[in-house]
């Protein structure tokens, strides 16, 4: 097979992309993602601190790379896509629900839309117009935890953290965070539990006082293999806790709803001659919420007090009062 050879302008911007992903690349693997010999890493390293790229370079054998902080970094080049990317990433972090980010991302965006090219800038702004979202009301979580949880992540290193249960109980955690998680309402972490020796998911907003490194990790494959799907069947489980039911008194007699309730999904019971109430088989969900909400009924929401105040949200959003 012939060698096909790469112009050194496209391998150096394929260099500084893979020094951009990790905090530290040997140049064996550099050379063989870029498919070249160490000598040409060597040199086209060398370019990049001539054109103001601050590259670190660990002695020895395996002489490992890493692309550090400086002062005077030159501009990040990004691709027409990973410019939209960045740009529609802004704009929902403008009304996300990390703390303290919303008016930096403002900022953030007005200066990149400046360095946009047109046909890039107007698909930027058909986006922002013709898209909105809801206002966030879960909990919010601090920009600066986020990152070194993120950090920590890719990094491989340990962390030690305080965190308080669902029950108010704080407890110590050494971990080895391997994937942050965001469900669309609430921030998760995924992480080695080294004093229980399993793996756990944390809900961010309740990882309290200050993250400290413990030092290196091990880098570990989270079950399945995949960190979203891992915090889903966590939340489904209670994440080794009892999942709470949900009950909502249904103004109807026992014998009317019975039969519109799938028994796999909850129960009824009578709640006098005019009334019963419906309790879920497993936790209660906001679609459960929802599903009880088209049953076309009166209803009154009765606990647990996190459904109650589902209730009231979708209720107002609605423009409604909430029965409960």
């Amino acid at each position: 097979m012939p060698c096909v050879s790469i112009p050194t302008s496209s391998r150096l911007l394929a260099l500084l992309s893979l020094l951009q992903q990790r905090r530290e690349w040997s140049g064996p693997e550099l050379a063989g993602r870029l498919e070249v010999g160490p000598r040409t890493i060597r040199r086209d390293v060398d370019k990049l601190r001539g054109l103001g790229y601050p590259i670190e370079a660990a002695p020895g054998v395996a002489g490992g790379y890493r692309l550090g902080a400086g002062a005077e970094l030159p501009p990040l080049l990004l691709d027409d896509a990973e410019a939209v990317a960045v740009a529609v990433g802004l704009r929902t972090a403008a009304s996300g629900s990390i703390g303290g980010i919303e008016e930096t991302s403002v900022r953030a965006l007005a200066k990149l839309e400046q360095l946009l090219p047109d046909r890039l800038r107007r698909r930027v702004q058909a986006l922002g117009d013709a898209t909105s979202a809801f206002p966030v009301d879960g909990p919010q979580i601090d920009a600066d935890v986020l990152a070194t949880l993120a950090s920590a992540c890719r990094d491989g290193v340990g962390l030690r953290f305080g965190y308080v249960a669902k029950d108010g109980a704080e407890t110590r955690r050494r971990a080895e965070p391997a994937a942050v998680v965001h469900s669309g309402w609430r921030w998760y972490l995924v992480a080695y539990d080294l004093d229980r020796e399993d793996w756990r998911t944390f809900r961010i907003d309740r990882i309290a006082g200050r993250l400290t490194e413990s030092g290196r990790g091990r880098r570990r494959e989270i079950p399945g293999g995949d960190a979203a799907a891992f915090v889903k069947r966590s939340i489904r489980q209670g994440d080794a806790a009892t999942p709470v039911p949900g009950r909502i008194r249904v103004h109807r007699p026992v014998d009317e709803v019975q039969g519109r309730v799938p028994p796999s999904r909850a129960t009824v019971t009578p709640d006098g001659p005019d009334a019963c109430v419906v309790t879920t088989t497993g936790g209660w969900s906001r679609s459960f919420l929802v599903w009880m909400a088209l049953l076309d009924v009166e209803l009154t929401v009765l606990d647990p007090p996190e459904l109650v105040e589902a209730a009231r949200t979708i209720a107002a959003r609605l423009g409604g009062p909430a029965d409960a």
